[in-house]
């Protein structure tokens, strides 16, 4: 296999991995106002990620990193291009960290909620945005240097693709909720998160299908199926009271809509309007001592990260209580 398929699909299962464990600090966040109704069922929800969230984005900086490595080229047609709205993402995760972070050393929380609402809902809805535009195509010149505008990204079909991300990332959210918390706020997760699986359904499966009619290629349906399989048996898992099951099965559902967005894709890392000024797997690429080097890294260094955060979420793996804490009586000294 040459090395530059290689680092595509090790590009491709980054992307994975960020939005699978992203995907339900994302989805926490949008539900935090519709959950938590008191302070002591926000700090629980909180809580759930806290641990985990700033682990999770690193993944994002592996696949970046990847990606200016592996494939200069098309890291600089990206990261020019979709300026605007990758920066709008930026912005929106710093404000979402800083409101994890502050929250509890403020008079106030309400504004940091808000905060932490904004800065999920805007990278779950524009990274689907983004995906939707590199895989449908976008306007590149000879130089491959894009000739659109933010209103050229802001295409119907791409709004769907991140109306489909918001929907999945919040069930995926909701699902991790169901498995993380106990009591009335774990039954709210729940029922919200049947009605979600419905949505996701709905809107994944439109956006996935006029994928497959436009870019798509016949080994890609099959992500399609599993996709919409693992909604659905999230969503009767959820029914049976089976949460570690639901939430896995959200989760091979966003590894599937993943691998079907890269498998429509590929060769192409960019395409453009006008195929002749696509880039590729071969065009994009970064030397081949470049791969070598950069491929003995990540075979020695990618079990370590692995394993280590694996072990984060064993440890902070128990379910926590929410709502208010019950008071507690202290008897007399009887000296």
């Amino acid at each position: 296999m040459e090395l530059t398929t290689v680092w595509f699909l090790l590009i491709a299962v980054l992307w994975t991995g960020y939005f699978v464990l992203e995907g339900f600090d994302f989805g926490v966040g949008v539900l935090l106002p519709l959950l938590g109704r008191e302070e002591d069922d926000r700090r629980t929800i909180l809580a759930t990620i806290g641990p985990v969230w700033d682990g999770n984005e690193v993944w994002l900086l592996v696949a970046g990193g990847a990606t200016f490595a592996a494939f200069p080229e098309w890291y600089a047609t990206l990261f020019s291009g979709f300026y605007l709205p990758l920066f709008l993402i930026l912005v929106a995760l710093i404000l979402r960290g800083v409101a994890i972070e502050y929250r509890n050393k403020s008079d106030s929380s309400r504004g940091w909620d808000r905060a932490m609402f904004v800065g999920s809902l805007l990278p779950a809805f524009l990274w689907g945005v983004a995906f939707a535009n590199i895989v449908r195509g976008v306007p590149l010149d000879a130089d491959h240097e894009y000739t659109g505008s933010l209103l050229t990204l802001l295409n119907p079909y791409a709004l769907l693709g991140g109306l489909a991300t918001l929907a999945l990332f919040t069930l995926h959210g909701a699902l991790f909720l169901t498995l993380r918390t106990t009591d009335d706020l774990r039954a709210r997760s729940a029922a919200l998160a049947k009605r979600l699986a419905v949505g996701a359904l709905a809107v994944g499966g439109v956006f996935l299908v006029i994928t497959q009619l436009t870019v798509g290629k016949p080994a890609t349906w099959a992500g399609v199926a599993v996709a919409a399989l693992g909604i659905a048996l999230s969503l009767l898992m959820t029914l049976r009271g089976r949460d570690g099951w639901a939430f896995t099965a959200s989760a091979v559902a966003i590894v599937a809509v993943t691998a079907t967005l890269f498998g429509s894709l590929w060769p192409d890392v960019m395409p453009a309007l006008d195929p002749a000024n696509s880039l590729n797997v071969h065009n994009a690429a970064s030397t081949p001592y470049t791969l070598t080097v950069m491929t003995w890294v990540a075979v020695i260094f990618t079990p370590v990260v692995l394993a280590y955060q694996g072990w984060t979420y064993w440890v902070f793996r128990r379910r926590l209580t929410g709502g208010p804490k019950p008071a507690t009586s202290t008897a007399a000294n009887p000296s």
